[in-house]
């Protein structure tokens, strides 16, 4: 269990949080959440003591052990894989060292033997014995094989580490485990791997993430870090996000209209908890779900984008069609023999363990690219609006506002007024539409890059990684825009619930080809027979 107590924490004029009092206990999982900039990972700082609070205090429970999944991919490059997971519980590494270095002395002496005893009497309460075999057991469910595990970590890829460290934080069984953003680089087999682990972890978790499918699977309860406060509330994202949504709609109605709001949100909790019944983790949650009253809950502070791509022409039938496309780049066989017809109405997923391949055919049917070998066709009837993974060459240089920068990719030559306000629906308000281009975050770039795609009043879209640099509201925003999309896309994204929720056809890009399948993601990834396909088309 951790305990805070009156914690605060000020930037110069800028309050992150104030007079924070919580209890994060065993057996649950807490998703930290909270706008770009509210605080979540300096909050998980102050926890962990790599920070100290201005005001308040962070108490663990007598001899507990707190975890941290470490940010640095480069701090243990001299030390073997398996030490590095052993190393996430400082004391029984240090017990493992010591007794080392006794029993390699030359002249052993008395003293030493009984020190050597002591050790070995704690080693054994620390479950020092099972200690390579509970990191082989972590990294193997993670992705990283055994002849990986005595090697130096300077040989591994960087997502390779990134596995390491995630093993590190969950090695020991801590009684408290902070993770912030533990699902980036991780691919999809092992976030179903750490996703059944955390379900079944039987202490504290504390974590920040933008992928809400994970948050849906493994969170018990959300603390929502908003009006800089932090409150608790049981459920996982889906539920706090609707009944927030319907809480705040609530606000909103006149009286005559409240009664009818609040049985629309009572029996939105009574059929979430009804339908809270899968895992071990859902139904500890359908208990708390069982006790939940309206006074639960709360409309939130939150600022989501209106993203709506509207198609200016009818879509006819024939879309797209890519026959034996292949394209090699640094010797190195990308593309092999691709080939597809897309359909009205097709929401195609790219997957695949190759980003770069992806990429790269979202390169060649944007004409960026020229491909090897092989041919696509647009059909006339269709206009496309790409989104690329690295969209620095459209900021680069730009010394416009945004005003500016966005009036250049209107068709029709909008009014100042009009750009104003398309800006405004995605979060540009007041002077902020008066930014240069070139100054911009990563997530502001995104929704600008948005902006850009919604105003060409394209039929087809293409869409490589949208997700990245987004907030959790964008996210969701951009979500429920391509749901409503009328048109055609293909899009590539990391985020489990985006992928589920939009696509109706799957097509992964392998070495030795594609897989195509007509399926929804999830029942893609349950299909036994086709992932077997799909790993001898890697091997």
């Amino acid at each position: 269990m951790i305990t805070v107590q009156n914690v605060g924490l000020r930037y110069g004029d800028r309050k992150l949080f104030e007079d924070v009092n919580i209890k994060f206990t065993p057996g649950n999982c807490y998703g930290l959440i909270g706008a770009n900039g509210a605080g979540k990972s300096t909050f998980l700082k102050i926890l962990s003591g790599e920070i100290e609070a201005q005001t308040g205090d962070v108490h663990l429970g007598p001899g507990e052990r707190l975890a941290v999944l470490k940010q640095n991919h480069f701090e243990y490059e001299d030390h073997e894989v398996m030490k590095v997971v052993i190393m996430g519980h400082e004391r029984l590494y240090q017990v493992m060292q010591e007794k080392d270095a006794i029993y390699m002395k030359a002249d052993f002496s008395d003293e030493d033997g009984m020190r050597a005893a002591e050790l070995e009497g704690e080693f054994a309460e620390l479950n020092g014995w099972e200690a390579e075999s509970e990191a082989a057991i972590l990294l193997k469910g993670l992705g990283i094989e055994e002849d990986l595990h005595t090697k130096r970590m300077a040989e591994l890829t960087g997502g390779e580490k990134v596995k390491v460290l995630l093993a590190q934080a969950l090695f020991g069984k801590p009684d408290v485990l902070l993770l912030d953003e533990p699902t980036n680089h991780l691919d999809i087999k092992a976030i179903q791997w750490l996703e059944e682990f955390l379900i079944n972890f039987e202490n504290t978790v504390i974590v920040v993430s933008h992928d809400r499918h994970f948050l849906n699977k493994v969170c018990t309860h959300i603390a929502d870090l908003d009006f800089g406060k932090i409150k608790i509330y049981v459920g996982n994202y889906d539920f706090w996000y609707e009944s927030s949504q319907l809480a705040l709609k609530l606000g909103q109605e006149s009286n005559k209209k409240k009664e009818e709001k609040i049985k629309e949100l009572q029996a939105f909790i009574a059929r979430f908890s009804a339908n809270a019944s899968k895992s071990k983790q859902a139904t500890s949650r359908k208990k708390l779900l069982d006790k939940i009253s309206l006074d639960d809950i709360q409309p939130s502070s939150r600022k989501y984008p209106y993203v709506n791509f509207t198609p200016e022409r009818e879509i006819g039938n024939d879309l797209l069609r890519v026959e034996g496309i292949s394209k090699t780049i640094d010797g190195e066989k990308i593309l092999d023999n691709v080939s597809f017809i897309m359909n009205k109405g097709d929401k195609i997923a790219l997957v695949g363990r190759n980003e770069i391949a992806r990429t790269t055919l979202f390169k060649i049917l944007a004409g960026e690219m020229e491909p090897d070998s092989g041919s696509y066709k647009w059909g006339i009837t269709t206009s496309q609006a790409y989104f690329p993974n690295d969209n620095s060459e459209y900021f680069n240089g730009s010394e416009s506002t945004l005003v500016d920068w966005l009036r250049q990719f209107s068709p029709n030559d909008q009014s100042e007024s009009f750009l104003r306000g398309f800006l405004g629906r995605m979060l540009f308000s007041g002077e902020e539409v008066l930014k240069k281009p070139s100054v911009l975050s990563g997530g502001e770039k995104v929704r600008c890059m948005l902006s850009k795609m919604m105003l060409s009043g394209s039929n087809v879209l293409l869409l490589d990684e949208p997700t990245n640099h987004l907030d959790l509201e964008s996210i969701t925003a951009l979500n429920n825009g391509l749901i409503n999309f009328k048109g055609s896309m293909i899009f590539s994204s990391h985020d489990h619930q985006f992928v589920q929720t939009i696509a109706n056809r799957i097509i992964e890009i392998t070495p030795k080809g594609t897989v195509d399948k007509q399926v929804s993601y999830d029942e893609y990834l349950d299909n036994k027979e086709l992932q077997t396909q799909v790993a001898e088309m890697y091997a």
